[in-house]
C-alpha cells in the first residue's frame, strides 16, 4: 500500500512540473519540406505577413525561448524544422524568397505559411549551403526512412555506377564534398574500417536521404 502511494505521488510530481522543450531534429525524410530553397535561422521574433510588404496583414507572431513557445498550445516541432534549445538554434523550411524577405512554412503540419523580412541575409541558408555548414562540422546520419538504395556507397555520381560498398551499422558519416545531389562521404561502420564514396543525400524530387547529425 505504501509502494503504491509513493509510485502515485511520484507520477503526481512529474505531471505537475513544467514542460520544457524537445530538440527538434528530423529522423525521418517524410518530415522534410522537398518542395523548398533552404533555412532561415530566426530570432526569438517572428513577425509573419500575408505578402512581402510591411504594410500587409499579419498572420502570425511566434516568439520562444529555449523553453517556452507562444502562442501557447504551439509545438516547437509545428512551426521548427530544426530547434536546439541549449544552442538556441532555430530553422525554418523557407518556400520562397526576395532580396529582403523569405517565405517560411510556420505550420509544419498544415503546411501553413507566411512572409518575413529578413533580419540579416547570411541567415538565410540553401540546402547545399546548410549541408556543407553543418553536415562537415557534425557529420551525417541516414534517415530511418531512407530506401536501400541510400545505403550504397558509389565510385562515380551515378545510379549506375558500380557499388564500392554499403552503410551498415555506421559510426561516423563525414562529409568531404556535395556534387549536386550527391555527396562524397567517409563512413566509418561498426567494424571501424573507413569507407569512401559518393552517396545520394536527396532524390532528383528533393526527397533528402541523410541529414547533419547536430548535436
Amino acid at each position: 500500500m505504501v509502494k503504491k502511494f509513493i509510485i502515485l505521488f511520484c507520477l503526481t510530481v512529474i505531471t505537475s512540473l513544467p514542460s520544457f522543450c524537445k530538440d527538434v531534429i528530423p529522423t525521418y525524410s517524410t518530415t522534410l519540406h522537398t518542395k523548398t530553397y533552404g533555412f532561415y535561422q530566426v530570432s526569438k521574433l517572428i513577425v509573419l505577413h500575408e505578402s512581402p510588404d510591411e504594410n500587409s496583414k499579419i498572420v502570425q507572431t511566434i516568439s520562444w525561448t529555449k523553453d517556452k513557445i507562444m502562442p501557447e498550445h504551439t509545438n516547437y516541432d509545428d512551426v521548427f524544422s530544426v530547434f536546439i534549445g541549449e544552442k538556441e538554434l532555430a530553422l525554418m523550411a523557407v518556400e520562397d524568397e526576395t532580396e529582403d524577405w523569405v517565405k517560411l512554412i510556420y505550420d509544419n503540419k498544415n503546411n501553413k505559411s507566411g512572409w518575413m523580412k529578413k533580419d540579416d541575409p547570411y541567415k538565410f541558408m540553401t540546402w547545399i549551403n546548410f549541408y556543407n555548414a553543418y553536415g562537415k562540422k557534425y557529420g551525417l546520419k541516414l534517415l530511418q526512412d531512407a530506401p536501400e538504395a541510400a545505403e550504397a556507397l558509389h565510385a562515380q555520381t551515378d545510379d549506375n555506377s558500380q557499388a564500392v560498398a554499403y552503410i551498415n551499422h555506421p559510426e561516423y558519416i563525414k562529409l568531404n564534398v556535395i556534387r549536386g545531389n550527391w555527396a562524397l562521404v567517409t563512413v566509418v561502420d561498426i567494424d571501424r574500417t573507413p569507407k569512401t564514396g559518393y552517396i545520394r543525400w536527396r532524390s532528383d524530387d528533393g526527397v533528402k536521404y541523410l541529414f547533419p547529425d547536430i548535436k
